[in-house]
């Protein structure tokens, strides 16, 4: 009795996976190596570039680092350029671990600075692409503050610019105006409320909720009376909302008041000096139900035995200070577990600005992008 035999094409067809099953392993998979698998086939090369796969790719990885799976990790450069061993105006990022501020990789800018300064904005879905923004849609620009953010509804990259006049009189109210990547354009955005940036200007704005968040100085009433409130700005609707500082960061003298977000949590942070430490303290409250006045909760106090500035928080929640100089000690950055408060002095020479950092297919074949 004859036997017939399959051709050894069929026998592995039929042992391959399907296509869809295939594509799901691939979107959960680390972005470097997704990129080399454009490489296997026109197939998976098509399908690994498409909006949706990207999506897909960047909301899974996103749930893992919110349930605590993946590593978090940070980017971090310094304030400026010329102040490094780095010869030209191009400033360099350095990729470090999350907990433990380890490097792992710098990434030097292909752009040239010639003010020799350069400040991270932000960071949302990093690739190893670059794109130069157009011009600024208002014209002259006054003390600037920027934003950062992923549109969700649209799949699309926003970048918010408030543009704030503190010095000249009779005072300006706030311009703002907001780049989206898909329009490659800048369009300025109207605010009914008379409202100035706080000073601080080097910090952005944290995303929080979808919105971003900023402390701004808004007049009130018939007394036009000046109060301190938190200004936000959906990225989705783009409609603006105010939210009220909690009771406790009004009622004590400090230095400095910044916003960030904790654990994806709107929160502040205040250092003020104090007398009974001899130092300051530094001061964390998290609003729990976002939008809820009640729900604000102060979480700790970090003494430190001198001044220190609040720079914001890792993924993990650690507390990224920077430490002035003090009685012949150098100035130095530390890194506090908000769960123990231990502290790690960092090796970081000079004022950096900082942000979290994850891995995505984001921008993978958009147009006018500069890669490296």
């Amino acid at each position: 009795m004859s036997q017939t035999r399959e051709a050894p094409i069929l026998r592995r067809r039929k042992n391959d996976l399907p296509h869809d099953i295939v594509l799901n392993i691939l979107t959960r998979l680390p972005a470097k190596s997704v990129i080399r698998f454009r490489c296997v086939c026109k197939t998976w090369d098509s399908s690994i570039t498409t909006p949706y796969f990207i999506s897909t790719h960047l909301n899974n990885l996103a749930h893992d680092h919110d349930n605590g799976d993946g590593d978090g990790y940070i980017i971090h450069m310094p304030w400026r350029t010329r102040d490094t061993v780095n010869s030209s105006n191009r400033p360099v990022c350095t990729v470090a671990f999350d907990r433990t501020f380890d490097r792992i990789s710098e990434v030097e800018i292909p752009f040239d600075f010639p003010s020799g300064r350069a400040l991270i904005v932000g960071s949302c879905n990093g690739t190893r692409k670059f794109k130069r923004l157009p011009d600024s849609c208002l014209g002259k620009l006054g003390f600037v503050k920027l934003g950062f953010a992923y549109h969700s509804e649209n799949n699309d990259y926003k970048v918010l610019r408030i543009s704030s006049y503190p010095t000249v009189r009779p005072p300006m109210p706030d311009e703002i105006e907001v780049y989206s990547l898909s329009s490659d354009s800048w369009r300025r955005v109207g605010m009914s409320l008379r409202a100035n940036v706080n000073n601080s200007f080097f910090f952005p704005a944290p995303l929080v909720s979808g919105a971003w968040h900023w402390i701004s100085r808004v007049v009130e009433g018939e007394e036009e009376r000046k109060v301190e409130l938190i200004m936000s700005f959906d990225v989705n609707s783009e409609e603006f909302r105010m939210l009220r500082m909690p009771d406790g960061v009004m009622s004590i003298v400090r230095f400095q008041t910044r916003l960030a977000s904790f654990k994806g949590k709107l929160a502040i942070l205040t250092c003020g000096q104090s007398e009974q430490h001899g130092g300051c303290l530094c001061s964390i409250w998290v609003m729990r139900e976002y939008g809820v006045l009640e729900s604000w909760n102060k979480l700790f106090v970090v003494p430190f035995e001198r001044l220190a500035l609040c720079i914001g928080f890792t993924m993990y929640g650690s507390l990224l200070l920077r430490c002035s100089p003090s009685n012949n000690q150098a100035e130095k950055f530390v890194l506090v577990d908000t769960k123990t408060l231990h502290e790690k002095d960092l090796d970081i020479q000079q004022p950096s600005c900082v942000a979290t950092f994850m891995e995505s297919l984001a921008l993978l074949d958009g147009a006018n992008m500069v890669s490296y």
